[in-house]
């Protein structure tokens, strides 16, 4: 996994590669709603490039976690389907349905069942290498859903530029020295995660990194939302929490303002209160910079907690259990 995480930078840039050399065909129909259907490591870009986009793609994207599609899908929806292996249960009976519906499909995928059918019923789809865990390979399905959007003309952003110039600006090496220090912060603690609206999606991205890598129990929360609920609950806070924030320095004003609040409010409760504070200059490159380091920083949770950090046995079990029905 440390050679997977290492190599982000190269996948993105791969990633791109791959996604100028699609040969893909345009619309049948005029699209006038997006839905991004996906899973685990395969669905995490969805959710990723739906806030990115939502104030420049011209048409609604709705994020989808199941087996079933919302109502709204019918000919005129461009229905993205994320799956790393191919063979993602959920993800197939949602394209399933999406066919039925007469939905235009493209299919991001390393192979599997979605490549068949993609090959057999000439689909759009963009291959990405396959191999290894799906949530190490984040960057290819992100890449290629920013080449989807682009090439159905529901997005003009720079976002070859943008990412070029994330891979350009990293500092690689301070960045494993940083996390690293916040993961011994966050050792032996229940990490809470908290981002702004907007930017839900590179929380949950981190609270997955370490479900996953960090074999660690955590949850995540948004401002200004989590102000009127969660923040009462931090009545029962203890000391043995963790509070990271994901911040940047372009969040509304006045959420910048809550978040400032919130940490005086759980510092009554707990002094571990940490803020991961994004580099660049676009919101792309910013996103970028979050999930990378909280990459690195569930990697080194995996080292501290002394697991071995490619172990999913639960998840495996309950794939063999379901098939037995």
């Amino acid at each position: 996994m440390k050679s997977l995480i290492q190599a982000f930078p190269q996948q993105l840039s791969e990633a791109l590669s791959i996604g100028k050399g699609a040969e893909l065909r345009p619309a049948k129909n005029e699209i006038r709603n997006v839905l991004i259907t996906g899973l685990g490591g395969s669905g995490i870009g969805g959710s990723i490039v739906a806030e990115l986009l939502s104030e420049y793609c011209p048409v609604p994207v709705t994020v989808n976690k199941n087996y079933e599609i919302p109502g709204f899908v019918d000919s005129s929806t461009l229905v993205i389907v994320s799956s790393y292996s191919g063979n993602t249960e959920e993800t197939l009976a949602a394209l399933a349905t999406a066919e039925e519906e007469g939905a235009e499909i493209a299919i991001i995928t390393s192979g599997g069942t979605a490549l068949a059918k993609a090959q057999e019923k000439g689909y759009n789809h963009i291959v990405v290498p396959g191999g290894n865990p799906p949530r190490s390979m984040l960057a290819y399905s992100l890449v290629q859903q920013f080449v989807l959007f682009s090439h159905y003309q529901l997005t003009n952003i720079p976002f070859v530029d943008q990412v070029e110039k994330f891979i350009a600006d990293l500092d690689q090496e301070a960045m494993v020295s940083e996390t690293l220090e916040l993961a011994k912060e966050l050792q032996n603690t229940l990490p809470i995660i908290y981002s702004v609206d907007g930017n839900e999606g590179v929380a949950v991205r981190f609270r997955q990194q370490l479900n996953e890598n960090s074999k660690m129990l955590c949850w995540h929360a948004v401002v200004p939302e989590m102000n009127h609920n969660e923040l009462v609950g931090w009545k029962a806070g203890k000391e043995d929490m963790s509070v990271v924030y994901f911040r940047n320095t372009t969040d509304f004003d006045r959420n910048q303002k809550r978040i400032e609040i919130n940490k005086e409010i759980i510092a009554n409760y707990t002094n571990r209160i940490h803020e991961v504070w994004s580099k660049g200059e676009s919101k792309l490159e910013r996103a970028l910079y979050h999930i990378h380091f909280g990459d690195w920083v569930s990697l080194h949770l995996s080292d501290l907690n002394e697991v071995d950090v490619m172990e999913i046995e639960v998840i495996d079990h309950l794939k063999s259990e379901l098939s037995k029905f």
